[in-house]
């Protein structure tokens, strides 16, 4: 199947220094970077590169420059020495009339023979800037389990002195995403999506604008409207730090990983 929708929930669970919880109804659609032609190509509601109800825009990812995204990706594995010959899914928000924002959007690297060779998370934030962690999977199997430093600015109210970890399912008839965000003396924030799959057809677009109308504009008016609660709550802005020089971090496996997954 080279495109799938998957809808579920993501929530947010803040722990410090104030506690917040949100709960939003989503959908993401799963694709294969190498048949996106074949997938618009078969639906009368999703195209690439041009405006439809659903679309797609390589260039609203990666550095912002891609005109072919699986051969940048391509071209940041091969960079970092990982193989990049097998497929590439990307977990996203599509386009929806016209307008998409996609607080992380996750790829799932194979490799040659099928196995997945590795993670790339890809962290927008509201000030039109863009970072991707690139982790090698060291083999991972049934739960996909990694860690990194923060080195981007993203959410106005948390410090850059943070720790990321990713604990994941490989994509199936369910998926599942959880981001655990930690300083040094615990977590801070959790953030999770897990959703059900179904193949993406014509008859499904058109249910999925009535069951979650005008939602990719729904979700950067959630994140300021949150935001806005933060505020009323106490918390006030925290300085960032100005983005990477490059748009990708090769983060090396830490040894319990490497254990784990051994």
């Amino acid at each position: 199947m080279s495109a799938r929708v998957y809808e579920g929930a993501v929530t947010h669970r803040r722990f410090k220094p104030v506690r917040h919880f949100l709960k939003y109804r989503v959908f993401s659609f799963l694709l294969d970077l190498d048949r996106l032609d074949d997938t618009t190509g078969a639906l009368r509601l999703f195209s690439r590169g041009r405006f439809n109800l659903f679309s797609f825009y390589d260039r609203d990812y990666g550095d912002g420059r891609p005109k072919d995204l699986a051969a940048y990706i391509r071209g940041a594995l091969r960079a970092a020495g990982i193989d990049a010959n097998g497929r590439i899914l990307l977990l996203c928000y599509p386009r929806m009339f016209g307008y998409a924002f996609n607080p992380l959007s996750v790829y799932y690297c194979y490799d040659a023979s099928g196995g997945l060779a590795a993670m790339m998370y890809e962290v927008s934030n509201t000030f039109g800037e863009r970072h991707s962690y690139l982790i090698p999977a060291a083999g991972a199997a049934e739960t996909i389990d990694q860690s990194a430093d923060k080195m981007f600015h993203v959410s106005p109210f948390i410090d850059m002195n943070m720790r990321y970890r990713f604990l994941l399912s490989p994509p199936s008839e369910k998926i599942s995403l959880f981001i655990r965000t930690s300083d040094r003396d615990g977590p801070v924030l959790d953030a999770a999506f897990a959703g059900a799959a179904a193949p993406v057809t014509d008859a499904k677009l058109i249910a999925l604008v009535f069951r979650y109308p005008l939602m990719t504009l729904k979700v950067i008016a959630g994140i300021h409207w949150e935001a806005l609660k933060l505020f009323a709550k106490g918390l006030r802005l925290r300085s960032g730090a100005p983005a990477p020089a490059r748009p990708v971090t090769v983060v090396a496996p830490c040894a319990r990983e490497l254990s784990d997954a051994a």
